[in-house]
């Protein structure tokens, strides 16, 4: 088993050399540039208002333009927020033994702690620990969820409840906003799937020398995150690496690559990495919503014509996390994989790489 790093980080004034990226491979932070990025922020407050034409509209744009856009007044209370920020920090701050409970380096379990992204086929490891939980139907995995801290099951649960009301209504804004049908993205899904991550990034010696996690696009349908107040995330954008700083009781929503294909490459899914700090801690929560392994996805045939031919074939999300697990956090896009023949000759994907 490998050891965890939130006990390796401890006390060390180096970063171990399994941790060390080549030199044409590292974060380069002092090219990062030093303003926020210019991700939409977008008010959910009248999505079902008299503003809701304009709201669908913002939201269009910051799928087309961004990949990636900031929500507010999105219906989950403060006291939740709070609540799951904190049990993540304690979870990570529990005694090995306990942590350890949960530890499996087996992508099959639905409950699992882990480290870096995949041990098994990676040469260079990341400075992260990561506990992963499926969460929903929520009753099907609750009860292999940790038991400590005594609230986990209760708290997070009702967390994922209110982040999954969330995403089905953003699904509805974004089918809408590609003049699609408001329940057609949700019919594409099969049963769904939604899984979440609670991140822990101790503190990195040398935090040039490594990443939290290296860029990469999201594999599923849409992920919304929350941070805690410790900057780390950034997202490519002409060429250049920005920060998205945390803004309390906010999400940040980024479009995966399932979107990607089912708008027909109209949205994007944008490549964005986390980074890590020499000082403090960090806690970040994405939740991925997901297609069922079985679910087919494709371009939708309303967004094809003699103008916009598909831009990729039809496959089962199975066939293409598989590939996505096993290939790891690499720089070309897996969507590449998935092209249909002729677009492969006449069009190059939306995501642009460095």
């Amino acid at each position: 088993m490998k050891l965890l790093l939130t006990d390796l980080a401890s006390g060390v004034d180096h970063v171990p050399s399994n941790y060390i990226r080549p030199i044409s491979d590292r974060p380069n932070l002092n090219q990062v540039e030093k303003s926020q990025g210019s991700i939409p922020f977008i008010d959910l407050q009248q999505l079902h208002g008299p503003k809701h034409c304009d709201i669908i509209a913002q939201i269009g744009l910051a799928c087309q333009n961004h990949g990636f856009f900031q929500v507010k007044n999105h219906g989950i209370p403060e006291r939740m927020i709070h609540n799951v920020l904190r049990i993540a920090r304690e979870f990570f701050r529990q005694p090995e033994s306990e942590r350890l409970k949960n530890y499996s380096d087996d992508p099959r379990k639905t409950t699992r702690l882990s480290t870096s992204f995949n041990v098994n086929t990676e040469n260079v490891s990341n400075w992260r620990d990561f506990l992963r939980l499926h969460c929903y139907p929520l009753q099907h995995y609750v009860n292999e969820w940790p038991t400590q801290p005594p609230s986990f099951r209760e708290d997070v649960g009702e967390y994922c409840n209110r982040v999954r009301d969330l995403v089905l209504r953003l699904l509805e804004a974004i089918s809408e906003s590609l003049g699609l049908d408001r329940d057609y993205i949700n019919s594409q899904l099969g049963k769904h799937g939604q899984h979440m991550a609670m991140n822990y990034y101790p503190p990195c010696p040398q935090p040039e020398l490594t990443y939290g996690l290296p860029g990469h696009t999201d594999p599923n349908l849409i992920t919304i995150l929350l941070q805690d107040h410790v900057p780390g995330l950034q997202v490519l954008q002409n060429g250049k690496w920005v920060p998205v700083h945390p803004i309390p009781n906010t999400f940040i929503v980024n479009i995966g690559d399932q979107m990607q294909v089912l708008s027909n490459d109209r949205y994007k899914s944008v490549l964005h990495r986390a980074v890590v700090n020499s000082s403090t801690e960090r806690i970040s929560i994405p939740t991925f919503y997901c297609p069922s392994p079985d679910a087919v996805i494709g371009p939708a045939k309303e967004l094809i014509d003699e103008d916009h031919p598909a831009v990729y074939k039809n496959f089962s999300y199975q066939e293409y996390y598989h590939k996505f697990w096993n290939r790891g956090l690499a720089t070309e896009s897996c969507l590449d994989l998935f092209k249909a023949a002729s677009s492969t000759q006449n069009c190059e994907s939306g995501v642009h790489y460095p």
